[in-house]
């Protein structure tokens, strides 16, 4: 490769594109979050078409027809797996960037082709010798034939040799199972030596994942959607959609055979190596390793930026499990058993911070959730190896060479523990896992979720032509009708989605539940069942369209119908909802500016508020936060509410934006006095109708995240009331009205009891002890001490080490005891005897299939419990059996 192209840094290369395309007439937006919080399809921007999806369906207006950016990606779940790839090959990613220019219903194909050559060959002077495209060969089966129209454009530039027919599979790109769909073309380089380049034609390795001929850029032609029949109709404005691989495209124009030889992530790994005391380059597995870190640290802090933290569910349970990929590797490979990524964060911010200053915003929130993490994980690790070892010495012990997959699964699915690591355990021990085992429980947990998340969709029905208009922020009530409905299936349950022309029902958005109400026929001339009225049972939100839920449709769709919401309901959610915004600034007030909103939920029924924050709130704190929003509710504060401001103006005055939130042009602004946020959702007319509020608890729910419940009006009133109600029935109870000090009493009448009956416990033990030494029988050589009766656990296992500590050679404990009809077997023996080849574990898991039930422990000693008390007696036979055997 021509050694002038190292002067085309990442940087310069970003920047190179979107000057590129701007001069051709695009708008130049910045990236949207890479945690998408508003398409229940999907958790992260896994293309850079997700964020115009709207626009490509339809249901928004163009703004502007040619758009052109940089869009932060993540690929690790469904559709788009590269997790396990990532740091073993040269150019997989869970983050990367995709460079994408768009056009909707402006130009199309002969346009594409035409920028994407002259960016490719004459901004970046890459070698139009080692270009390759592909195009679409066409599908007998759905009657579509070959994309001779592409073929054509790119003969202007390649021979015919270089310009390959591509398959359904590689050269038809589909949004989903249905919906916008069209032939691609893309772009491939060869970067091989010339040496290889004379040996192999490059035409032969095309999409043969060779590591080194490898797509840079797709270009998509949006010309069909696919309906639920599998048919396909012509979209009515044609959309070109292209997307190139960022860290790709760096590596062929610098020169590279990897993207991590790139400037892109060479600092991360410099900086890694700095910290590890490792030299990349010198160790195969370390390299992988240091790959691995450098790729998945960016995924890590990117999700933090955007509001995404690591959690157990959903969005934050993919940023966990990438997170803890990078511990283990680091952990096994590069020896760091401290927390070391966070460490990273300023090389990061060094080398993307000036693309995306959002990392300089929140650095000291990246570098503590991160650290948290990874010394949460650490100590998990640690007790995984624990109980991993458990797991080994028993089947050691039963003289087994294999681990049960079912065994593993826990591990990984309860303590999140890594399969490979536990597969790497085992060969250190000359084990191996039962795969086919541990497969099959993965896959039942899959057909688990999968079932629990099935829903099968039909094609929308169109009523008439028109779009949504809500109404909701003035009305509770309008006519409206019927523009499409579909049939829906999930769980074995149907329901219809309807979407009206106009709906004042609030699409469930931004934390607040949708609506519910009724579908009411307008004008109505015949008695039907329920009065012609149908639940709309809740509203959510799809593809920027308030959809309606109901279980049946209307006799006749195309009628005219009144739409009434649940007004109760509405209003009480409207409380909660505004309680949000003032317990939001009180935070801020009380706590520090640190705090931000993570996440919210507000219905009828109570308000959930998550917020930034690493430490648990003092009585103190909560009191300080309720005192001043039940303050903001006797001021009686008017709404004021402002819309379609420009967003720009909206900021200036000091409205309060969601990070990670993706917002428009024109924003909604909501102010109650001093509290101003962006926001879409719906609210009381003023702050006095919320009537009284109270926090009824706190807690952690991620690193540096905290959660508060509340409730306000009504049901903060029904709260109250019960307290009431308890602390009424807690006087009756201890016949004083004075509850601190009736309370305080008991407390320490019962500690006085306490202390009496443990006196009272050691006396016994120390009896029976002495019952047990009195009743020693001496066999073999070995003293035998045996208990039999009915007594607790505990006391059987105090004796048992009392006695350990008095006869330590040449001992033996057996107890077989039933206490509250559960049988009960514990064995003890001296080491003398362990040593001489007797397993306390074995022998107690053997004789606990007379009880009907199973146990272990230690090679001196062991416990079992089990179900039939009248094996009891075998067991103890052949526990003596096989110590007296020695």
């Amino acid at each position: 490769m021509n050694p002038e192209k190292e002067k085309f840094g990442a940087s310069q290369i970003r920047q190179s594109f979107k000057d590129f395309f701007e001069s051709k007439n695009h708008k130049i937006v910045p990236s949207a979050p890479m945690v998408i919080k508003d398409d229940p399809t999907l958790m992260f921007t896994n293309a850079g078409m997700n964020r115009f999806k709207d626009i490509i369906l339809g249901n928004i207006p163009i703004k502007h027809p040619r758009i052109a950016d940089s869009q932060k990606c993540l690929r690790v779940s469904g559709k788009h797996n590269d997790l396990e790839e990532v740091g073993h090959d040269t150019y997989h990613h869970t983050m990367f960037e995709m460079l994408g220019n768009w056009s909707f219903g402006d130009y199309f194909k002969k346009e594409a082709i035409e920028y994407a050559w002259e960016y490719l060959t004459e901004v970046l002077q890459l070698d139009k010798n080692r270009l390759y495209v592909t195009v679409f060969e066409g599908s007998p089966s759905e009657n579509l034939s070959r994309d001779d129209v592409v073929a054509a454009y790119w003969e202007k530039y390649l021979p015919k040799n270089r310009i390959i027919n591509g398959s359904k599979k590689d050269n038809f790109w589909e949004m989903g199972d249905t919906g916008p769909c069209g032939p691609c073309s893309e772009i491939h380089i060869d970067i091989r030596s010339d040496e290889e380049r004379a040996a192999i034609d490059g035409l032969n390795l095309v999409n043969r994942d060779h590591p080194q001929v490898i797509e840079i850029w797709n270009l998509v032609f949006m010309q069909f959607n696919r309906k639920t029949d599998g048919s396909l109709e012509n979209l009515p404005n044609k959309v070109i959609d292209t997307g190139m691989g960022f860290e790709r495209l760096c590596m062929a124009v610098q020169g590279k055979t990897s993207n991590y030889d790139t400037d892109v992530f060479q600092p991360l790994i410099a900086e890694i190596g700095r910290i590890t005391g490792r030299r990349y380059g010198d160790n195969p597995q370390s390299d992988v390793a240091m790959r691995v870190v450098a790729d998945h640290i960016r995924t890590i802090a990117f999700s933090i930026t955007d509001g995404q933290l690591p959690s157990n569910a959903k969005a934050g349970y993919v940023i966990r499990r990438i997170l803890r990929r990078a511990v283990r590797y680091g952990y096994t490979f590069l020896e760091q058993k401290q927390a070391f990524m966070y460490r990273l964060i300023p090389a990061l911010i060094d080398s993307m911070g000036d693309a995306y200053p959002e990392l300089h915003d929140r650095l000291v929130l990246i570098e503590r959730v991160i650290k948290e993490e990874e010394e949460s994980f650490l100590r998990t690790l640690e007790n995984g190896i624990k109980l991993l070892d458990k797991i080994i010495r028993e089947a050691k012990a039963d003289r087994k060479t294999c681990i049960a997959g079912a065994d593993a699964f826990v591990l990984y699915d309860t303590f999140g523990f890594p399969i490979d690591l536990t597969e790497l355990i085992l060969r250190e021990h000359q084990m191996e896992l039962d795969k086919e085992g541990f497969d099959a429980e993965m896959q039942k947990q899959k057909e688990r979720a999968r079932n629990a998340a099935a829903v099968e969709t039909g094609d929308w029905v169109n009523i008439r032509d028109g779009e949504q208009e809500f109404v909701g922020y003035d009305q509770t009530s309008v006519e409206a009708k019927i523009l499409r409905y579909r049939k829906v299936k999930q769980k074995n349950a149907e329901f219809y989605q309807i979407v009206f022309n106009r709906t004042p029902f609030y699409a469930e958005m931004g934390g607040q539940a949708g609506d519910s109400g009724i579908i009411a026929l307008q004008n109505k001339t015949t008695d039907t069942e329920n009065d012609g009225r149908i639940e709309i049972f809740d509203t959510k939100r799809e593809n920027n369209l308030a959809v309606h839920l109901t279980h049946q449709l209307p006799e006749n769709p195309e009628d005219e119908f009144l739409l009434e919401i649940n007004v109760p309901k509405r209003r009480a959610a409207e409380c909660n909802h505004t309680a949000t915004h003032l317990l939001h600034e009180a935070l801020r007030d009380i706590l520090g500016m640190h705090v931000e909103q993570k996440g919210s939920f507000v219905s009828s029924d109570i308000l959930r508020f998550d917020f930034s924050h690493f430490q648990k709130l003092t009585d103190e704190e909560i009191r300080q936060v309720e005192k001043q929003v039940t303050a903001k509710i006797r001021e009686d504060i008017p709404l004021n509410e402002s819309r379609h401001v420009p967003i720009a103006e909206a900021k200036a005055i000091g409205a309060m934006a969601l990070f990670g939130e993706k917002y428009g042009d024109e924003v909604r602004v909501v102010r109650f006095g001093s509290s101003i946020e962006l926001c879409g959702g719906t609210h009381i007319a003023s702050t006095g109708r919320i009537g009284t509020f109270r926090i009824i608890s706190e807690s952690s729910i991620a690193t540096g995240i905290r959660r508060i419940e509340a409730l306000s009006g009504e049901a903060c009133e029904n709260y109250l009331y019960l307290r009431q109600d308890i602390i009424r029935d807690l006087c009756g109870l201890l016949n004083n009205t004075d509850l601190r000090q009736a309370v305080r009493k008991h407390i320490e009448e019962n500690a006085g009891l306490k202390k009496q009956t443990e006196e009272l416990m050691k006396e016994k033990v120390q009896r029976l002890k002495q019952l047990v030494i009195d009743r020693k029988e001496i066999r073999n050589g070995i003293n035998l001490f045996v208990i039999k009766g009915s007594y607790h656990a505990e006391i059987v296992k105090d004796i048992a080490f009392r006695l350990r500590g008095e006869f330590p050679e040449k001992m033996c404990f057996v107890g077989a005891t039933s206490f509250e009809s559960k049988p009960a077997l514990t064995l003890m023996i001296s080491d003398d005897l362990v040593g001489c080849g007797l397993n306390a574990s074995q022998i107690i898991r053997e004789a606990a299939k007379h009880i009907k039930g199973g146990g272990g422990g230690q090679a001196h000693f062991a416990t079992a419990g089990g179900k039939d008390s009248d094996g009891l007696v075998t067991a103890v036979e052949e526990v003596l059996s096989k110590v007296l055997s020695l």
